[in-house]
């Protein structure tokens, strides 16, 4: 496939929780990680792919080739509300690298259309094509899903050594990062967990992380694709759930917020 085309599943206006001001996120699909807890799992998988319609559950078909230019004609009819409110474009997934040279493309349109970037990542790349494609990147975001890169492996498929680098890489760039960590119960959610995670950020000299409290938002998802959801036993996560795992890190003097 041409580095101008690739395959998205949506394409959603007027988004206030994807980066700064009213944005456009684009969603393009393929994942290199398997987390169980994804509510995206219609992004994971890189080639279109069935999925039952939520309201008529008929078959659809999840994923469609786009080119860069037909992106842009989407993006830039919002370009007023970016001016308005400092807004932009993200591109979110799946994960973007998947289709790293696409994504590369749209963001240089972007960057010549005078738009402000996202980006959404795993950041689970090699750290030369990482760095190739955030200079056209104005804001990050990024998880930090579990301090041990064994468990890391063993339970998303990848470890966490290269996102480590590429997390420290973009802070040394000057991006403009949010961290966040998705506290999953039985897998990052106790509070030794919280102290190992808090040392790391001392040694990374990381000062700001988000906590993402797990939710059940794409359950359904997976029964709309014909697919087991392993996490279907575990309760929601609450902010009011996770203050004393919260407090590790502002003991840690790291502004740890939801």
């Amino acid at each position: 496939m041409p580095k101008d085309t690739g395959i998205i599943f949506n394409i959603q206006h007027f988004s206030i929780h994807d980066g700064p001001g009213i944005r456009t996120t684009v969603f393009l699909k393929g994942c290199p990680l398997h987390c169980p807890w994804c509510a995206n799992p219609e992004s994971q998988k890189r080639q279109p792919e069935e999925m039952l319609d939520s309201q008529t559950k008929r078959p659809v078909i999840m994923g469609e080739e786009k080119s860069v230019a037909e992106i842009m004609t989407e993006v830039k009819k919002d370009q007023p509300f970016y001016e308005e409110s400092g807004g932009g474009l993200t591109l979110s997934g799946g994960e973007i690298f998947a289709q790293y040279e696409f994504a590369k493309e749209i963001l240089k349109a972007a960057k010549e259309a005078g738009i402000h970037t996202a980006i959404e990542t795993t950041a689970y790349v090699q750290t030369k094509k990482f760095l190739d494609l955030i200079q056209y990147v104005d804001f990050i975001y990024t998880d930090l899903k579990h301090y041990d890169s064994a468990k890391h492996q063993r339970v998303v498929g990848g470890g966490n050594e290269l996102i480590i680098r590429n997390i420290t890489a973009a802070f040394a760039a000057g991006k403009q990062i949010v961290l966040r960590i998705p506290v999953i119960p039985d897998f990052n959610d106790s509070l030794e967990d919280a102290e190992q995670f808090a040392q790391l950020f001392d040694q990374m000299k990381v000062k700001r992380v988000q906590l993402l409290p797990f939710h059940q938002f794409g359950q359904n998802k997976y029964r709309l694709l014909k697919r087991q959801y392993t996490m279907a036993t575990y309760q929601a996560l609450h902010p009011e759930d996770l203050k004393a795992y919260q407090a590790v890190f502002l003991h840690h003097d790291i502004d740890c917020y939801f």
